[in-house]
């Protein structure tokens, strides 16, 4: 029987290409005991854009200061509730007159209310709440739960292996990178994702793509935003 697997970071609030993968998937491995990255601007894990009034802007997560090698499982929130109103505040400012501001933002506002002290919980209890909306039934298995050892397609490889899976589906970012043969050696398929931004109505202008999904959320609604990812 075959089972694709997609196997990524739990990104924070990410972009619209991110769950277009769950629609084609059976199971979502999220790559939580790799290092956290923080600095680089490849860094999506505590932070994505979204569109205000001035253009792109950051929409931030605070972390305790960490070594550079602590994994992304292991990467706590500040305490301090700053960030938080911060958070919701810059969403309240750019978003309220959005067709969906008011159900998409309250269970937003929800979930910034609970108690998280891991960002990785955070973000997954977020991407949850987002495939909620899009109606994206996927199966979730934390790599650090898993005994996947080398590094980059080596470690991806035996990721999918391990939850038995047949077939690799890889976004376009990793073509970089990619290595075949331990696919190869362990007899899994490679598929490449085909993602084409979809263009929505959206505030402030001409049209921004890749923003945080929360973008087309607020804008288009769930529904229309769980219709458009499937027309694609």
């Amino acid at each position: 029987m075959s089972k694709t697997v997609v196997v990524h970071q739990p990104d924070f609030l990410p972009y619209l290409g991110f769950f277009h993968r769950f629609l084609h998937a059976d199971v979502y491995v999220a790559l939580d005991h790799v290092q956290f990255v923080q600095r680089t601007a490849k860094a999506w894990t505590h932070r994505d854009k979204i569109k205000t009034r001035n253009g792109e802007a950051w929409l931030s997560l605070s972390v305790k200061k960490c070594p550079l090698d602590t994994a992304i499982k292991d990467v706590v929130l500040s305490d301090q509730p700053a960030w938080k109103v911060s958070n919701l505040n810059l969403l309240r400012e750019n978003y309220a007159r959005a067709p969906f501001f008011r159900p998409v933002f309250s269970r937003l506002e929800g979930l910034y209310a609970r108690p998280f002290e891991r960002m990785a919980a955070f973000n997954l209890a977020l991407i949850d709440l987002v495939c909620e909306w899009l109606n994206i039934t996927i199966e979730r298995v934390n790599s650090s739960e898993l005994a996947a050892d080398g590094r980059k397609s080596e470690m991806v490889a035996a990721i999918v292996d391990a939850v038995g899976g047949t077939r690799y589906l890889s976004g376009t970012g990793a073509a970089g990178y990619h290595d075949q043969a331990p696919f190869d050696a362990r007899g899994i398929e490679v598929a490449w994702q085909r993602f084409e931004h979809p263009v929505y109505p959206q505030q402030f202008g001409d049209f921004i793509p890749y923003l945080s999904v929360v973008d087309a959320l607020f804008n288009c609604g769930p529904d229309e935003t769980a219709a458009m990812l499937r027309r694609l």
